[in-house]
């Protein structure tokens, strides 16, 4: 299968603090990629590093065969990588409708309106309540919305940072079923997730950071029965 994404020994530091330590990873066209780790280990500055919003020491992301690491974040969407933020990030004043607009603010093409409605036929309450303002959603609704406010913007690869961040678990089982369901239809997803259970069983593929390096990488399947991911990630002894 060939790669969609391939981070290679990427360093990324917060002045004199190193955050990621060369690491390297791929993804896969059409997979689902999980990065899991506890809380610092590195994941959310991978992901921002490579959609744009931070600058790496060293190290290169190269996405569809072209070098991305110092190319303007606003650029890197245009070319086909959206990101959905840890916290959600949705604009609260503004409605249901003008936040999933504001995904495709960097599309020229007619296809806008036909993706407003695929956004509101996976997630039927945005439909519902489209003219609402954003910030009177719950946090599983906001999230719904900021999975298809990344959507708009027809990524070729999509990166979810915590998704499922402090949701019910209903609320998760919709957004990791939402998951499989745009891999079904095509898109590739980059997902980093603290539910470590929950990512390994819909992941293809997946890669456990500790302070800034990849520990360990395997299936889904395998990193899910291993011993060392039982025991530190899943509770398991």
């Amino acid at each position: 299968m060939s790669a969609i994404l391939e981070v290679n020994d990427l360093r990324v530091a917060y002045g004199k603090i190193e955050a990621v330590k060369e690491i390297s990873f791929s993804v896969g066209q059409g997979e689902v990629v999980c990065l899991i780790g506890t809380n610092g280990a590195g994941k959310t500055t991978t992901l921002r590093t490579i959609s744009g919003l931070i600058r790496p020491v060293s190290g290169q992301v190269i996405f569809q065969g072209q070098r991305i690491d110092g190319v303007p974040a606003h650029e890197i969407v245009t070319m086909g990588l959206a990101h959905s933020p840890e916290g959600r990030r949705i604009f609260p004043r503004l409605t249901v409708e003008e936040n999933l607009l504001l995904g495709a603010f960097s599309r020229t093409d007619n296809g806008v309106k036909d993706d407003l409605q695929g956004a509101y036929e996976l997630f039927p309450i945005l439909g519902e309540r489209s003219r609402q303002p954003a910030g009177t959603f719950s946090g599983g609704e906001q999230q719904m919305l900021a999975m298809g406010r990344a959507m708009m913007s027809r990524p070729k690869l999509l990166m979810l940072d915590e998704p499922s961040m402090g949701l019910s678990p209903l609320m998760m089982q919709k957004i990791m079923s939402t998951v499989k369901t745009l891999q079904a239809q095509g898109t590739t997803i980059l997902l980093v997730e603290q539910n470590a259970r929950a990512a390994l069983k819909l992941a293809d593929k997946g890669y456990v950071l500790e302070v800034g390096h990849i520990v360990l990488e395997g299936t889904g399947h395998d990193l899910l029965h291993s011993d060392a991911v039982r025991k530190a990630y899943l509770g398991e002894d």
